[in-house]
This record gives structure tokens, sequence and C-alpha cells, in this order.
């Protein structure tokens, strides 16, 4: 009997599970998320479903985790402080391609270098500018570094590394590890990405592993690749970015294995984000565009993944302008009243109280701040400071940590660091509410949503005459936007187009009317044509209305709350590497390798030789990660041109696969 441990950290809950001889699952274990230490909810999971199976530490032969973690930071808009090093490239490019935005107002230098696209130097790399801005740049976590076509030649970069890591010690980031494609600046911002993940990844991995240990699982541990394969921890840590869409990219794996579904949409529900993605032919689609999280293009290979902030634990945001009142969801996640009343009940009690004996609604009801334990604060600005020392280790209204409007832009800037926590009214308080979920303080979230039904809206009316009113509005509207959600993927994928963008198509009316059955004139009809896979564990408690609003059949497996840490388990370890091969002048072939490139007069010489490179990489880096019975797979995708009735080679692009089972502990 070989026992697997799958563990997946999700914003809200840790989960856990065991399966036996991957066929069976035996057991799976819930247990709350722990945002200052991620390792202590990992440990409680591990040990709730080690006691719920009565089974010993060292029975278990794998350990795999899959992980929010990197999408919720780019969702949310956290990370650490990074630089990047520019090499070969305009200043006006920073503005350029959504670099700006993923570098928020951490420094870049853009220094000359850089190679043609035929691997030659542009220019000599400006070691002395790069030496200068490394002494005047203190306190950075990390460094990405995109040198002009390194995936030609990627000696600048290679060269920037070296002198990053000498004088500074900081991890760094190389573009042409991250991807073999052209487009510095898209792969500028996926090493920008990589380098503002690498501390918080490695955090998690370093103490889940600890964690581990102390438990006694000696076992190796795997990590889920946005593309649903395993890694190990190793090279998780060095390729962070790679982990984006993980833990969706294994409720995909494990929503597969737990239905059998050939075709589907899958929608998952967590408590910060909703991730739609499509199983056609009993596989995961590939986003041949490269990953999208939080707006950002990335050149990670992923499932197709569409990931909206749109959760369990979305703020609630209420609309008083005009006539049409109500509420919208996302996409920022707070902590729900239920649980922050859970853990401070006098405080949050005694102030919502308070709250209520008031004749007027105010600005900041509901809501609560708390400083979230054991995460540093080094480098936060004078108007953040004076912030945390007026919070101390309080929870406090937030009316009362804001004494201006000035000041909201620094708490915010405290949130997205992950310094703070801010608490709201959330679809998972509606659904205490109502009665659907009894996990925390079914009261306090009573209250809240009392509160802020009495707001006033544009007519002059109550929000909502009860809390259980506007628990059912909140609750409608996050069917209504998972509708949509599931609705714009349709759109997406359908393989003939229909003129207007997804969006759009998922709002036209005669799509709403279609979904409404209207009668009159015209008979419309729409559905949903595919079968909805519905996982999170909130998803029995949302989906099946869902399901009735699409007209479409929505299944929820058992163990449909834990389905990410299921296909964390039953993935198979994967390894691609890519290369090129160009014709810089009739007759010439050249390779384009780590070390630089060669050169060849037959075209065939030069493929063979890419090719045996990038099998040894491949197989090499699958044979290190822990894998074994491996199988290789070869494509190549060679272009050529029609030039005078005769074929000419233009460029070709070998990516060469190399895949196996973990292997397992043994003894």
């Amino acid at each position: 009997m070989t026992l697997s441990l799958g563990v997946d950290t999700g914003g809200t809950y840790t989960d856990a599970v065991l399966i036996r001889d991957e066929k069976e699952v035996i057991a799976s274990a819930k247990s709350l998320t722990t945002r200052a230490d991620l390792a202590i909810g990992v440990g409680n999971a591990i040990s709730s479903v080690l006691e719920e199976a009565q089974v010993a530490p060292d029975q278990i032969a794998m350990a795999s985790l899959s992980t929010t973690l990197a999408t919720n930071a780019l969702v949310e808009g956290q990370g650490g402080r990074v630089a990047l090093i520019y090499i070969g490239f305009k200043h006006s490019d920073l503005q350029k391609h959504g670099l700006k935005d993923a570098l928020k107002d951490d420094p870049a230098l853009v220094i000359a270098g850089g190679h043609t696209h035929s691997g030659s130097e542009a220019a000599p790399l400006d070691v002395a500018a790069l030496e200068v801005f490394l002494d005047t740049h203190k306190g950075v976590s990390g460094f990405a570094i995109a040198s002009q076509f390194a995936t030609r030649n990627p000696a600048h970069e290679l060269e920037a590394a070296r002198v990053v890591l000498q004088e500074t010690g900081a991890p760094v980031t190389c573009s042409h590890h991250l991807s073999a494609k052209l487009n510095g600046p898209k792969r500028a911002v996926t090493a920008v990405l990589n380098a503002r993940l690498i501390g918080m990844i490695d955090r998690l991995i370093g103490r889940a592993q600890d964690q581990l240990r102390a438990l006694g699982i000696t076992a190796p541990m795997m990590v889920v690749r946005g593309d649903g394969a395993l890694m190990s921890a190793e090279q998780a840590r060095e390729r962070p970015i790679e982990t984006i869409l993980s833990g969706p990219a294994a409720s995909i794996v494990g929503a597969r294995w737990l239905t059998g579904a050939e075709n589907a949409l899958v929608s998952d529900i967590g408590g910060t984000t909703t991730d739609v993605a499509l199983i056609r032919g009993g596989k995961p689609a590939i986003d041949p565009a490269g990953a999208q999280v939080g707006g950002f293009r990335t050149m990670v290979e992923a499932v197709a993944m569409r990931t909206h902030g749109l959760g369990g634990d979305s703020q609630v945001h209420v609309v008083t302008e005009g006539l049409q009142s109500g509420v919208f969801l996302g996409p920022r996640r707070v902590l729900p009243v239920s649980l922050i009343a859970a853990e401070a009940p006098d405080v949050v009690h005694g102030i919502l109280d308070t709250q209520m004996r008031a004749t007027t609604v105010g600005e900041h009801d509901t809501r609560f701040v708390r400083r979230v334990p054991g995460v540093h604060a080094d480098g936060v600005g004078v108007r953040e400071e004076i912030l945390l020392e007026r919070l101390g280790d309080q929870v406090l209204p937030l009316g009362a940590l804001l004494r201006s409007r000035m000041e909201n832009g620094a708490l915010n800037r405290l949130v997205d660091r992950g310094i703070v926590q801010v608490s709201g009214v959330t679809p998972s308080d509606a659904s205490h509410v109502l009665g659907r979920v009894n996990a925390w303080d079914a009261e306090a979230a009573r209250k809240a949503l009392e509160l802020v039904a009495r707001k006033r809206v544009g007519s002059g009316d109550m929000l909502a005459n009860s809390p259980e009113a506007l628990a059912q509005m909140i609750v409608d509207q996050l069917t209504e936007q998972t509708s949509l959600t599931l609705l714009e993927a349709a759109f997406d994928e359908e393989s003939e187009g229909f003129g207007l963008p997804p969006h759009d198509l998922a709002r036209h009316v005669l799509t709403q009317r279609g979904l409404a059955q209207h009668r009159g004139l015209l008979s419309l009809n729409a559905a949903l044509n595919v079968d909805v896979v519905g996982l999170g564990a909130s998803a029995p408690s949302y989906y099946p209305a869902v399901g009735e609003r699409l007209h479409c059949r929505m299944i929820l497996p058992e163990h449909a709350g834990v389905a990410n840490a299921i296909g964390a388990v039953v993935g198979r370890l994967t390894m691609r590497r890519s290369g090129t091969v160009t014709s810089p002048t009739e007759g010439r072939y050249r390779v384009h390798l780590e070390d630089g490139p060669q050169d060849f007069a037959v075209s065939e010489e030069a493929l063979d030789l890419l090719e045996r490179v990038l099998k040894s990489e491949a197989e090499g880096a699958v044979r290190e990660a822990g894998a074994e019975d491996i199988r290789v797979i070869v494509d190549r995708d060679i272009k050529t041109a029609r030039v005078e009735a005769k074929d000419v080679f233009v460029e070709a692009m070998i990516t060469v696969e190399a895949s196996g089972r973990p292997r397992v502990a043994t003894g």
C-alpha cells in the first residue's frame, strides 16, 4: 500500500488529503490558513488528516503541495520589493507592456548592452552603471534581469546576474531561464513577478518542509506547477513564478480524477478567487499566450485559467447611487466579520453594538483592522509607521484607525504588503446569516449585515429590510458574477468568434434574454452547452443556483472541497525545455545555447545538437526532481518560406518534454 499526502494552501483554508495507491481518498481535513506563518496551517491540516486516517507519519511515501499563494499575491498586489535590470532597451519601454504596473514604484535600471536577433552583441554591457546602481539601492529582496534578445544569447543576463550576486547576495531571476520565446518586455514582466515572489514562496516551502520533518514525515516534497504538473520543492524555490495558478491547476487535475470528465468547465471558488478552466479531451487546456493573473500577462506555461477576484471572502460593496441600488463583490479579499469576531469576540461585538445604537450608519461601520503577527514592516513610509503605531496589536474599528482621507493610501499600502488585514462584510457572512454555514460567529455576521442593510440608497429607502434579505441579495450577486465568469470563459473558448469580446458577449442583452428564456415575437433560448464541475468548500452552497441560471448540469463531486489537494497528489513530474535554431545567412544554421550560439552548415546537424542538449536538460531536471519511469516527447516546429519555387529554412523551435511519476520513499 502506497500513501500519498496532498496539501493545498488557499487564501482562507489549508486542505490536506491522503490517497491510497493513487486510487482512493481515505481521509481529508481542513485548517484555517495562517497568513503570518502559512506552515502553521499546513501543520494543523496534516496533523488532522493523519489523526482521521489513523496513519503513522512514516507511512507517507510522497508529499505534494499546491498553493494559491503566488496567484493571490499577484491578484492582491503583494510581494517583496524588487529591482529590474533592463539591458539594451529604451527608457520609454518601462511605460509599455505592463512593466510599470508590475514594478509599481520599485527601482529599475536601463543600461546599454543586449544582443541582436542573430545572437551577436549589440553593445557592450555597461557594468560600471550596474555597480553604481547596486551601491545606491539597498534593501531590495530580489533582482530581475532582462536583456534584449537574451533567448538568442544570454551572455549579458548571466554576467549581470554574476555582478548582482557578487555585490548583494540577493536572489536573481534571469528572464531567459523562464522562457525561450522572444518578446523581451513580456519576459521582463515575468522576471519581475518571479523576483517579487521568491522570498514569499521560499518561506512557504521551507516552513512546510520543516513542518513535515517535525511531524515525522521524511518523504520527498513536490510542488504543483501552473500547468498541473509537479516539480521538486527546490525547483519551485528557484522559479516560484511557475507556481502561479498552481492551486487552480491542481484543482483541474483533481476534478478530472474525481469525475472522469472528458469535456467540462471547472469552476473552483475559494476565499479570494474564482478560477475557471476548460477540460477538453480529458486534459486541461493550456494558455498559448501564457498565464494571465492579476492583470499581468506572463510567459509562464499554465492552464488556460481565468482568475477573478470573486470568492467567499470577497469584499461586499454597496451601490447607493441612482435608483438601481444593490451590491457587487470583489476583487479584494477581506476578513469576514464572522471570522474576526470568532478571534476577538468581545471587541468586535462591543463595537458592532455601539454602531447599531447610532442613528445613522457610518462610512466605516462593520469594518475592522488588525496587524498580521510576525510580518515585518521594513521599509514602510512615515504615514504607514504612524498607522502601525496607532494600531499596535489591537483589533480596531477602521474609523478609529483612519483620522484623515490622506491615510487611506497608507493603509492600502500596508494591506498590499500583507502587514495588516482589513475585515468587512463578505458572502461568507451572508451564508452564516442564511444558516448555510456555521463555521464562525453567525451573530456577529447578522449584526454587520443589519448595519449595512440600513444604508440609504438613491431612492431614500434602506438597502434591504432585514439582514436575511441583504444576505440573499449578496448570494444572488455571487451567483450572477459567477455565471458571467463562466459565460466569458465559454465565449472565449468557442471555435467560432461572435464579433465581440467575451466580456461584452456574456453581458449582451440577447445572451441575458436567452438565459431568461424570453418569449415575445421572438423566442430566445440560451444555455451553457457543457457540464460544469463545481469545486471548493462553498461550492455546494452557491453553485446549484449557478447551474439553474445557466441551464446546465452542475457536477458537485464528493471531496470537491479538497480537489486542489487531490490534484497535488495525482499529477506527474514534468519538465519542458525549449530552444531555437535560426538561419542568419543562407547555408548557415545557428543553434542558440546557454553558453552561446553555435553555427552549422547543415540544418539537420543543428537540429540534432539542439535536441540532444534539450533532452539532456529536461531528463536531468525531471530525474533531479525525483521522477522514475521517464517518458520523453520531442516536438519540432520548423518554419520555412517559399522562395523561387523552393522551401527555405527560416527558424525552428524544438520543445522536449520529459515526465514521470514521483519516486516514492520506501522503508
